[in-house]
């Protein structure tokens, strides 16, 4: 047991930190600062880019084909390299990883913002993701090792929880101030002074055990994990402009799968693994993984969806349109903090996660009612306050089930296996339910375009028909995410006898 009086020296940051009774920092929830804000700079640069589109491919000539690779270089590197970013962390050490991680995205967030050409964006965002899929697994790792006690974990995981689940809307907001205000490079530019602050923060108050001296990467691991990964986003990114039955876009989807199914079959004989098969073999973790990517379909889906509906249909501009997600992000915090973090040492994980996707779904649903002229305070705004409250409830128990119990050494790579289900989940939504909305918007426009005359009115209500029927889909896999969650997350509360999640070592605290 550590001793009151007690200190200890961490090389990557200034002085001696100093280790209560219980082994926690003092500092922690200073930390948690730090750690929130590279998380929040990692999560909305997803999106924050979505509304500053349009200026960017004015301004650096980009064609309709090739806009797309503005959002998916980014979604592409990120979600295809979080296993081996999270390997990373655990091999180097986390809070190593976390620095650098930070270095580099503000590094390759200044060079898309100076971009000249559209390649020269195009490779930022995705070097922008290469450094995010080093930096996400680090940050919700640390955080995993600086609270152990339950309930400040509770906490905790509701702060970050709320912040991975509306870090998207955040972004559509910033984005919209930014674009309207000031220009699209801003949308870039921004995340500089976030990394700079989150840097010497994490210097000065984040600390960590060396990474494991004389490891080794598991390089067919990589090869196989991330190449199919990498394969399986890819095509699902090609599948909107190319279709489905694309000969690439099939290639692709079965390599991925193929690779995959590899890579499993590597790993369960690699004296090193890249990703150790005991993290995703309990139960109550692989059901956290799956409702994680059930939920972020529908949840990518809405945002595309509802990003469209308010600036083409309704007309809003670039501000309004990002303050319209602004309940739904209140909302979100409001889920996470004030109720999941509140209720999560006394009722089981499922007990929140079923319910929160439920509501979820519920929100869907009612959207699903909108048409050409739907009034936004009466019929827009209590389903995104479903929505948002929904994902609150959901995605703090799923962070914090996920990764409790897990050893040191396999934190990195268990809080990257979550963030790859966010960022695949993400990718898969967004190809899949645009492709779904694009066939139902081309059905309704010709077997109603009778009337020249209507043309223009024909074409507006096409593409709300489509958006409908693809949210009854989203709404539709929302609810088997809580199915999953409700038939595969048993775990206890840790207040009523179960196993609270397993203290990390005083040497690492």
């Amino acid at each position: 047991m550590t001793r009151p009086d007690a200190s200890r020296t961490d090389p990557w940051s200034s002085g001696q930190v100093n280790v209560t009774r219980t082994g926690e920092d003092p500092r922690r929830w200073w930390g948690l600062v730090v750690i929130a804000l590279a998380q929040l700079m990692v999560v909305l640069d997803a999106t924050i880019v979505n509304i500053a589109l349009p200026s960017a491919q004015q301004d650096l000539g980009m064609s309709d084909a090739n806009r797309q690779w503005v959002i998916t270089a980014y979604t592409l590197a990120f979600g295809g390299l979080l296993l081996l970013g999270g390997r990373i962390a655990d091999l180097v050490g986390r809070k190593r990883t976390f620095m650098i991680g930070l270095v580099g995205f503000a590094a390759a967030s200044a060079l898309g913002g100076a971009a000249t050409g559209s390649g020269m964006l195009f490779a930022a965002r995705a070097l922008q993701g290469v450094f995010a899929a080093v930096l996400a697994p680090s940050a919700l790792s640390l955080l995993t090792t600086t609270f152990t006690d339950p309930k400040e974990r509770g906490k905790a995981f509701g702060i970050y929880g709320a912040l991975a689940g509306s870090g998207s809307a955040i972004g559509f907001i910033v984005g919209g101030l930014l674009t309207e205000y000031l220009n699209w490079r801003w949308c870039l530019y921004v995340n500089v002074p976030i990394a700079v602050i989150a840097f010497f923060g994490a210097l000065v108050l984040l600390h960590d055990r060396p990474g494991h001296a004389g490891a080794r990467l598991d390089v067919p691991g990589v090869l196989l994990g991330c190449g199919g990964l990498v394969a399986i986003v890819y095509g699902f990114s090609e599948a909107q402009p190319r279709g489905w039955s694309d000969p690439l876009v099939l290639t692709l989807l079965f390599g991925g799968v193929v690779l995959l199914a590899v890579f499993v079959w590597w790993q369960s004989r690699a004296p090193m693994p890249l990703l150790p098969l005991h993290i995703v073999k309990d139960r109550n973790r692989a059901g956290c993984f799956l409702t994680m990517g059930l939920a972020v379909i529908g949840m990518f889906g809405l945002f595309l969806f509802m990003t469209y509906y308010l600036q083409v249909v309704l007309a809003y501009s670039p501000v309004r349109t990002g303050l319209a997600f602004l309940p739904m992000t209140a909302a979100i915090i409001v889920g996470s903090t004030q109720i999941s973090a509140r209720l999560m040492n006394r009722v089981a994980p499922r007990m929140l996660m079923v319910p929160g996707m439920v509501l979820a779904a519920s929100g869907m649903v009612i959207l699903t009612q909108m048409t050409v002229d739907s009034s936004y305070t009466t019929e827009i705004l209590p389903a995104l306050l479903l929505m948002g409250l929904g994902m609150g409830l959901t995605f703090m128990p799923v962070f914090s089930t996920a990764t409790a119990g897990v050893a040191p050494q396999d934190s990195g790579v268990t809080s990257a296996t979550v963030n790859t289900s966010q960022q695949v989940g993400g990718s898969i939504g967004t190809a899949l339910l645009n492709t779904i909305a694009t066939t139902s918007s081309t059905a309704y426009i010709t077997s109603h375009l009778t009337d020249p005359s209507r043309k223009a009115l024909i074409i507006k209500e096409g593409v709300v028909h489509g958006y409908t029927v693809a949210i009854w889909w989203a709404a539709g896999i929302m609810l088997l995410a809580g199915l999953i969650a409700g038939l595969m997350v048993t775990t206890k509360p840790p207040k009523q006898g179960a196993q609270a999640p397993t203290p990390v070592p005083e040497s690492v605290a």
